[in-house]
């Protein structure tokens, strides 16, 4: 029995969701999402808006609704290029895209709690805070990427490689922020800054890569 196939509508309206979660994230609050959007050159975006952060902040889970749409898309367009297969189900895109929601909200928690345990809950948040703005950031800019994936042209593995690269220059500033910000605690801390690296920040990511290619 053939497995049921995602067309390029289904992906078509997943890109169109994304799309309007951030149209009603500038809609909410404009001045902020301009600062937003100036992020990777401009601090004033962290500084301001980290000592308003809530327990629920709107704007931010509206941002971070698109970067879960955003990245499983372009998850399955690169699943799609690299196995050269359509036979995917809607119903497992769901699974992976909730699963992998679930694992950024459950490592924020853990990372949350231990900020707790610690008494390091005001450094933890901004920490968070910055990350989390980061991440965001790379779902606005996973839009256009899965639109000239989808609509454009057929991808290549030199272009996936440079996609690769340009993520990866977003993801190591936004780290590099964080830690230049938080360089004096680090620098006095710097064993509990490596445990902290392997045991929240590369073992997750393993543990994700292994269950992935287990299946």
């Amino acid at each position: 029995m053939l497995r049921e196939s995602i067309s390029n509508d289904f992906f078509t309206i997943l890109l169109v969701v994304g799309l309007a979660t951030v149209a009603a994230a500038k809609l909410a609050s404009p001045k902020r999402f301009n600062d937003f959007i100036a992020v990777l050159g401009n601090s004033k975006y962290l500084k301001i808006y980290s000592r308003e952060q809530k327990f629920f902040d709107k704007f931010d889970a509206l941002l971070f609704t698109n970067l879960i749409i955003s990245v499983s898309l372009f998850c399955f367009i690169s699943f799609k290029f690299f196995t050269n297969t359509n036979t995917i189900s809607p119903d497992t895109m769901f699974k992976i895209s909730f699963g992998i929601c679930v694992f950024i909200l459950i490592k924020v928690f853990v990372e949350r709690l231990i900020g707790s345990l610690f008494e390091m809950d005001s450094m933890i948040d901004q920490y968070l805070f910055q990350k989390i703005s980061y991440k965001n950031y790379l779902g606005i800019v996973l839009i256009p990427i899965n639109a000239l994936l989808l609509f454009s042209f057929g991808p290549t593995l030199t272009f996936f490689y440079v996609i690769v690269i340009l993520l990866v220059i977003v993801i190591f500033i936004g780290l590099f922020t964080s830690f230049k910000a938080h360089q004096s605690l680090i620098k006095y801390n710097f064993f509990y800054f490596i445990l902290y690296l392997c045991a929240l920040e590369i073992a997750p990511c393993i543990i994700l890569y292994k269950v992935i290619i287990s299946k």
